[in-house]
């Protein structure tokens, strides 16, 4: 790891009032993490200066009196002239309301913000030019770490403050936030000559006559309420003075009386202190504290509350935890109950009839005492009926292998299983009896935050063949050219010669009934697709690519131009977020994997029924009413992408996502379906998402769901991002205006501009995750990165030192180009830019490497020199020639041509 300093420090003999340069501060209320965040940054920032930016607990006062005044120069705020501060280093926070003063210059023009923290994230976070956040149980641990990685040297006493700040963090390892990270810090610093008779004095100082008294109130002032099934505490004291540790004597309280959740107020002075506790992960007290402009951690938070009486302030906490402390669910929350049922001599025909009877499509065998011994589903039913084995007794076909849950099972649990494992159903079963059952249905009310009607269910089999026929044969005449259309008529021949049937699916047939252009033509078949394949081919000019693992083939035609080729097929998958697992199918089980119902239609070209549509899952009607819906509710789990298709269509067609289709998306975001995604697969949708026409948009809507930041934790949806992908568009729309013969990728300079406000590193970190390690990939982040220092030379460059400014951008690619005018924002760098692409872009010399052979140059790297001069002196029209080149070389590189060339010899023997 490089280290964190500036090569521009403050040195000895610089003015007195440029001494505050550099500034390192934490949070009000200092406690001991952070004192040793800022004493370890120090070492770090040797030029910088330790500011407290408000008061510190009076544990740290009395230490900081005693202790850290000798070893250490602090300085105080006042002293500070706030506006020479050009670097701000903050640790143990970057909330702006936990700073004080220092939060009056956070924007200011020119200021550096470095960020150490390992809180959560809050709305009133600062954002940095560099951040090291980490979840630890301190930050004292994440700066050890970078003081260890760049072997900088510390002494005993600094060895103690840092490990003194990790062991109060972190409860001395026994807070559930302790990480490795903190052992292993505190271990290195143990080594280092860290004195832990001092850490245990500090530690387990004894409480003084008038702490005792407030634990005491405490104690007797202590009400318990219950909200959704959690039990909390309420305590309250009030002193006319000032009496610190209140974080000590509360904690010590909690541990007393083994309590999980603990709110405390004490009202000192002016003001009103809340201190938090809590040992569930329902109630995140760091949610509840920064509601009172505070902050912390989901286990310990604080908050310090003016100009409100502690009555106000206990009334708008019981408010706030009803309002945020959601119900603890359950399985036996969740369980339909009693569970519907059959014996397991009952016969296949009778279960069958009791599933048609109540709807559903699994049902649970459990014998006459009532023990569980497995379960059947309607497809295995109605098969069994098929074959005329209604008469078999369910024990015959029943599924023997199951999971069940205790009536105490929590919803995370559940949720688990039923995703993992692709359940159906799941028996509730308590003392070897079931109680209840969980449905797939169940959970998803659960998640969705209501009811779920489940309109397509992967073992249904019911409804029309297809919802209306109607045929489609006028309009693909009037849409197609001819070539698609006898192309289409042969594939209807080759699949009645195989005895299959053939069709046109996708976006084709989506965008043929919206009245769009779309000439990618997908074919799937009812058969083997590579077969199909294969035969078409001995009647045409094609060549064949297969892909055995899925069964799909391409066609390529002579002049290019392709056909997919799909056998039909369904698709399960083994985990969220996994590649697809695949399998041989009909039609409509190939259209139910689809990503959207405006997707599923499908066109037969078997002469028979040449040009009917099929439409299984209501898709005309929802291209009609203008709407993206999924076709079943775990759509966005098996495949998170599908997000992002949803935002991309929605934005391409000026739809409408669905009411429960975007409730599935805030519940899959919601539960970091992503989370088990390649890198690679989200590069491409990305990708896909930038090529639309106007992807501003998207980007919008995807900052909307908090989708962006699965891409990158940095990127942010400023308004100058905003501001910059506005720009892009209109340099786009002004590029496409110069008719030049050259491609632009769109996507590309709107990837520059989402990324514009990410540092090097996050750069680096986000191209690592999603796998951009091609060579394009590499070079487009290179030229990226170069952004700043091109308008900074574009910025001082003379406008007519036109080989200069052809010198400095021709090594960049014209999407570099673009994103570099619509970040400048200004009107001159727009015109040099604008000059180079019309102008002096491909400007060449007429003199080539033959014509400088011929005139006796040698080649190697003079021939360079040779042609950029050329090139310069076209760009200032002092050649227009051919011959004016020649003349310009022989001037200018005459003596080159001697050295290279040397006269020969004084003639001989009448020789001349």
């Amino acid at each position: 790891m490089t280290k964190i300093t500036d090569k521009n420090q403050t040195v000895k003999g610089t003015p007195p009032e440029n001494l505050y340069q550099e500034v390192i501060t934490t949070h009000l209320n200092a406690d001991f993490d952070a004192l040793a965040s800022m004493i370890a940054a120090k070492k770090l920032y040797p030029e910088a200066t330790l500011v407290f930016s408000g008061s510190q607990e009076k544990n740290l006062r009395n230490f900081f009196l005693h202790t850290t005044s000798y070893l250490f120069d602090f300085s105080k705020i006042k002293q500070i002239d706030l506006n020479q501060i050009k670097k701000l280093i903050l640790v143990d926070t970057r909330q702006k309301s936990r700073i004080g003063k220092f939060a009056g210059i956070i924007g200011k023009r020119g200021l550096e913000i470095h960020i150490y923290d390992h809180h959560p994230p809050s709305k009133d976070d600062i954002h940095g030019t560099c951040e090291i956040i980490r979840k630890t149980g301190s930050t004292t641990a994440i700066l050890t770490q970078l003081i260890r990685d760049q072997q900088i040297p510390i002494s005993p006493d600094e060895a103690t403050i840092m490990c003194l700040g990790i062991h109060e963090d972190t409860g001395s390892f026994t807070f559930s936030s302790t990480t490795p990270e903190d052992h292993i810090a505190a271990a290195w610093l143990s080594e280092r000559g860290a004195n832990y008779n001092i850490i245990s004095d500090m530690l387990t100082r004894e409480l003084t006559a008038e702490q005792i008294w407030i634990l005491n109130d405490l104690t007797k002032a202590a009400t318990t309420i219950m909200i959704n099934g959690m039990e909390i505490v309420i305590t309250k004291v009030i002193r006319e003075e000032y009496v610190g540790d209140l974080a000590v004597l509360v904690h010590k309280f909690m541990e007393m009386e083994n309590l999980n959740i603990l709110f405390a107020l004490a009202q000192m002075e002016d003001k009103i202190y809340l201190v938090a506790r809590s040992r569930m992960e329902e109630v995140n007290v760091a949610e509840i504290a920064l509601a009172f402009g505070g902050g912390g951690h989901p286990h310990a938070a604080s908050a310090t509350i003016k100009n409100k009486t502690i009555v106000q302030v206990e009334r708008s906490l019981q408010s706030l935890l009803r309002d945020l402390i959601k119900p603890r669910q359950q399985a036996r929350d969740m369980m339909s109950s009693p569970a519907i049922h059959i014996g397991p001599d009952a016969t296949v025909k009778q279960a069958s009839t009791l599933m048609t009877k109540y709807n559903i499509n699994v049902l649970l065998v459990i014998d006459s005492e009532e023990n569980l011994l497995g379960y059947i589903t309607r497809q295995i039913m109605e098969k069994a009926v098929y074959f005329n084995l209604g008469n078999i007794a369910v024990k015959e076909y029943m599924n023997i292998e199951y999971a069940t849950v205790s009536p105490q099972t929590p919803l995370s649990e559940i949720q688990e299983l039923i995703i993992k494992n692709k359940l159906r159903i799941l028996p509730v079963v308590d003392n070897h009896k079931v109680r209840g059952v969980i449905t797939r249905t169940d959970l998803l009310n659960i998640l969705v935050g209501g009811p779920v009607i489940t309109d397509f269910l992967y073992e249904s089999h019911h409804g029309s063949h297809f919802s209306k026929k109607k045929n489609l044969t006028a309009l693909l005449k009037e849409r197609l050219p001819r070539h698609i259309i006898s192309l289409m008529k042969d594939m209807g021949a080759t699949a009645d010669r195989l005895g299959v049937n053939a069709y046109l699916v996708g976006g084709i047939v989506r965008d043929l009934l919206l009245k769009h252009e779309n000439l990618d033509v997908d074919i799937v078949v009812e058969g083997d697709g590579i077969q199909f394949a294969h035969e078409f081919a001995k009647n045409h000019d094609v060549r064949v690519r297969s892909h055995k693992k899925f069964n799909t083939a391409i066609l390529v035609f002579p002049d290019g131009f392709k056909v997919d080729v799909a056998t039909a097929r369904m698709e399960y998958y083994e985990t969220p977020a996994a590649p697809p697992i695949v399998e041989t199918s009909s039609l409509k089980l190939d259209m139910l994997r689809r990503d959207f119902t405006i997707n599923t239609l499908a066109v037969k070209l078997n002469k028979k029924d040449y040009g009917t549509l099929i439409d299984y899952f209501g898709g005309q009607k929802d291209l009609k009413e203008k709407v993206i819906r999924v076709l079943h509710n775990l759509s966005f789990v098996e495949d998170p992408t599908r997000i992002l298709r949803a935002i991309r269509f929605e934005q391409r067609y000026d739809f409408k996502i669905g009411k429960l289709t975007l409730a599935l998306i805030k519940n899959a975001i919601h539960i970091n379906c992503f989370k088990g995604l390649s890198g690679k697969r989200l590069f491409m949708e990305l990708r896909l998402l930038l090529m639309e026409q106007d992807p501003i948009q998207a980007i919008k809507r995807m900052h909307e769901l908090n989708l962006l930041p699965i891409f990158s934790p940095e990127i942010k949806l400023t308004n100058e991002i905003i501001d910059i992908l506005e720009g892009i568009k209109e340099v786009i729309s002004w590029f496409k205006l110069l008719y030049l013969d050259e491609v632009c990728e769109n996507w590309k300079v709107y990837w520059h501009g989402l990324t514009s406000s990410l540092t090097d590193k996050a750069i680096h970190e986000m191209a690592k995750n999603m796998h951009m390690e091609d060579l394009e990939s590499r070079q487009m982040i290179s030229q990226r990165m170069d952004a700043d220092q091109v308008l900074d030379k574009l910025y001082r460059i003379k406008k007519d030192n036109h080989f200069g400014i052809y010198t400095l951008l021709s090594q960049y690619d014209t999407e570099t180009l673009l994103y570099f005018m619509a970040k400048a924002n200004s009107e001159p760098i727009k015109k040099i830019i604008s000059n180079y692409f019309t102008k002096l872009k491909g400007t060449d010399a007429l003199l080539k490497g033959r014509d400088l052979r011929e005139m006796g140059f040698q080649p190697g790297p003079l021939y360079r020199k040779i042609l950029d001069t050329l090139i310069e002196a076209r760009m200032n029209n002092k050649v227009t020639s051919k011959e004016d080149e020649k003349k310009l070389v022989r001037k200018q590189f005459g003596k080159e041509l001697t050295k290279t060339n040397p006269p020969p010899p004084f003639p001989l023997n009448g020789e001349g």
